[in-house]
């Protein structure tokens, strides 16, 4: 779980935080510093309300423990999630390139107005969307335990690392592109996404709502059984110890999906859902980096001409 956090609120803190550095750098350089702190106002107040709709989050998922539909709920995160960070790693590597010149745009124009309600609500809206976002995904990966999230290390520790790198990437110390940089971080978020998906397989065959033609396509508890409790199994039952603990098995399972006894449905679910991006990478933004790589070569050409 700590993994997962970290990555999240590292992906969705740096996020904004960006965000938040592009339209303040921008005002500096156009001599309009005083509308900075009006920036700052709407993302503190983002992070304030992401903080109540946490907390009213939380209070939800206990009211429906009480009537026995928790489970029915997290299922629910769990599959909203997957497809959610899916879509976020997709916006990113599709608007990573324009991020700056909107963001400046749309802040020339409450400038040029001296709209500053215009500037917190914008501010404001940015911020809270990864702030609702990192709510929505803490309650998939915790099972609806959002506090045991945020307190952790794993989000203390990926919004430390945003803040350094936005900070470095501000003062102009970071040589990694930031499209490089979210691609990166965009795989690992993949990897969360799928083994999401899987659990959320796993959860509704669990609850008989759909079935399976093969429950254990494998079993390879004695490698590495996925949770320390499968680990305690197995010893009691075959009085020897697997090569790898549960704690390394439940460590795999938050970052990747894995499972040592997986079944057909979950199997075909993972590659599937790899097939998928693949696919959609290639058709999306294959063509695309040609055309750019082509357009590239011409203006080097011509430059080499006009030399």
């Amino acid at each position: 779980m700590e993994v997962q956090a970290l990555l999240i609120t590292f992906r969705e803190a740096l996020e904004a935080l960006l965000i938040v550095g592009i339209i303040t750098s921008y005002l500096k350089r156009i001599d309009q510093s005083r509308y900075v702190k009006y920036v700052w106002l709407g993302a503190g107040l983002a992070v304030f309300a992401s903080a109540i709709v946490a907390l009213l989050f939380q209070v939800v998922l206990t009211g429906f423990s009480t009537m026995a539909s928790e489970i029915y709920l997290k299922v629910s995160i769990i599959f909203i999630s997957s497809i959610l960070l899916t879509q976020m790693v997709f916006w990113m590597a599709e608007h990573s390139k324009d991020i700056k010149s909107s963001m400046e745009g749309k802040m020339s124009k409450y400038v040029s107005k001296g709209d500053v309600f215009g500037m917190v609500m914008h501010s404001f809206l940015v911020v809270l969307r990864e702030g609702v976002e990192t709510v929505f995904f803490f309650a998939a990966i915790t099972g609806g335990n959002i506090g045991a999230a945020v307190q952790g290390w794993g989000a203390i520790t990926g919004l430390t690392i945003a803040a350094i790198v936005s900070y470095m990437f501000f003062k102009g110390t970071m040589r990694v592109p930031l499209k490089t940089f979210f691609k990166v971080t965009g795989a690992f978020i993949i990897l969360i996404a799928a083994g999401l998906l899987v659990q959320g397989i796993s959860m509704l065959q669990d609850l008989k709502i759909i079935g399976s033609v093969m429950p254990h396509v494998y079993d390879i508890t004695w490698f590495m059984p996925e949770h320390p409790i499968d680990h305690e199994h197995f010893v009691r039952d075959t009085g020897q110890e697997p090569i790898l603990s549960g704690d390394v098995g439940i460590f795999f399972k938050a970052l990747f999906g894995y499972s040592s006894m997986p079944s057909l449905e979950e199997v075909l679910a993972y590659i599937g859902y790899f097939v998928v991006i693949y696919l959609l990478v290639k058709t999306r933004y294959g063509a695309k980096e040609e055309k750019e790589e082509k357009n590239e070569k011409n203006e080097k050409v011509l430059e080499q001409q006009v030399m």
